[in-house]
């Protein structure tokens, strides 16, 4: 017989949590972009740690028995946890009884996705830190890519990278398009594919390499306005943090169901602006049939 008035024999708050996190940690395509480097400031600390950024050091020619020295002044900003996000659901007595497998392992898959998806969107909208001197196109002037002109057009977006001196000596620049750009760069003669990449530094979840730089796909880099916007960068231009706060469940008083809730904190901050780079691409070109037979 069933025992209806208990919650999840095998639903340790603790446990579930750990792994939920653990699985938050992966295939996320933008948590392949970031740094995490003051996320453990900022569990300990609460929802703001100060980030200070080293000045630039010059050097000059020695001419003299003198030596005069610069000041140095490290510039500081905040980053702020501002992103509180929840997920609540119910799980019927009933339907627990009649599903097979692991249902609320299931349950927290889904609501990994969907946490991924809204993180996602939110740090590939930082687009809009990116300086004008490291954008490709313009609003006013959007690319229209086709599979003559990706190329060329992914060339300058990674030189605007290597301008900005974003680019250097172990750093790898990643770009994040969507399934329809995809589209054309895999027509595109110039574009290696994973399996053909000699080494083994691709980015989890990247299907190859333009322009040196490792292509990552998101069906989140939506339409805005009639234009996409493309992000390019290196790992040191935004920094995240996130915390899964709490879950927990508890027994719906009105029902024989369980309730399942958990929150979700996060924040972001682009820390080096040189190091982000974006295409504003035209929507309206699109791949045809006839593209594809070509």
């Amino acid at each position: 017989m069933t025992d209806f008035t208990t919650t999840y024999g095998a639903f340790i708050p603790e446990i579930w949590s750990k792994k939920l996190n653990n699985m938050l940690e992966k295939n996320c395509v933008m948590l392949q972009c970031v740094n995490r480097n003051w996320e453990g400031d900022i569990k300990q600390q609460g929802d703001k740690v100060k980030i200070i950024t080293p000045a630039d050091v010059t050097v000059s020619t020695l001419t003299s028995s003198n030596i005069a020295y610069s000041s140095l002044t490290p510039t500081s900003m905040e980053l702020e946890i501002d992103q509180k996000k929840f997920f609540a659901f119910k799980i019927d007595d009933v339907a627990k009884v009649q599903t097979n497998g692991d249902i609320m392992e299931a349950h927290l898959n889904n609501a990994k996705k969907a946490i991924e998806e809204v993180q996602d969107s939110y740090l590939l909208a930082m687009h809009t830190n990116v300086t004008a001197a490291n954008t490709v196109g313009s609003e006013s002037a959007p690319i229209t890519l086709n599979k003559s002109t990706i190329y060329e057009n992914f060339v300058k977006l990674s030189l605007t990278l290597k301008n900005s001196d974003a680019v250097y000596s172990g750093v790898r620049p990643w770009v994040v398009i969507n399934p329809n750009i995809e589209a054309y760069l895999l027509q595109s003669p110039e574009f290696i594919s994973a399996h053909n990449v000699a080494d083994k530094t691709l980015r989890e979840g990247s299907i190859g390499r333009i322009a040196g730089m490792d292509v990552l796909v998101s069906t989140n880099l939506t339409e805005v306005d009639g234009k996409y916007y493309i992000l390019a960068g290196t790992n040191d231009a935004i920094t995240f943090a996130s915390q899964l706060a709490k879950i927990e469940s508890l027994r719906d008083k009105d029902s024989f169901s369980d309730l399942v809730r958990g929150l979700y904190l996060y924040g972001a901050k682009t820390v080096q602006p040189k190091a982000l780079a974006k295409m504003i691409v035209s929507t309206t070109a699109t791949v045809t049939s006839k593209d594809q037979e070509e």
